[in-house]
């Protein structure tokens, strides 16, 4: 009956610890750099979805990167280069904080990515409320290109 127990309550704890293991993966960044949460991701097929319904309210989409435009994206050039950011904050200046707007780049894996780091911070800076970023870890060609969502001119 003992060797029973100590077996269940060991499953339990070890199911508990794998899934623990598997919420920090997923809903927090293991990267140091990262100044966003799960909660200030935006899903492609969730964005890609919205844009595909004409009767949902369409997000402001910038492009921070140097990669293709998504459909009704504005290009403002790499983030990580002082005049493309200087002009994302004029630009941003300019609308209501709590504005549904979301920014990407995709040029590579989100550990690597010079761009996406500077926008997120200025977004938190300014105080935008509302402000995603696309969950693109690997590259726009994998994780929107590849799924069919739509392009700029597409």
């Amino acid at each position: 009956m003992k060797k029973a127990l100590f077996t269940i309550l060991l499953s339990v704890s070890v199911i508990s610890f794998s899934k623990a293991q598997t919420s920090v993966n997923t809903n927090q960044s293991l990267d140091k750099r990262d100044n966003w949460t799960q909660k200030d991701l935006i899903e492609p097929a969730a964005l890609a979805a919205i844009i595909a319904n004409p009767k949902a309210k369409q997000p402001l989409i910038y492009n921070i990167g140097v990669v293709e435009n998504i459909k009704g994206a504005k290009n403002f050039g790499a983030a990580s280069e002082k005049e493309n950011l200087e002009r994302l904050r004029k630009t941003l200046s300019g609308i209501p904080k709590t504005s549904f707007l979301v920014v990407y780049c995709g040029c590579c894996p989100f550990s690597r990515c010079p761009n996406i780091r500077p926008a997120i911070g200025m977004l938190k800076t300014m105080g935008f409320t509302n402000g995603k970023l696309l969950n693109i870890p690997t590259n726009l060609k994998q994780n929107w290109i590849d799924k069919g969502y739509p392009l700029a001119g597409k």
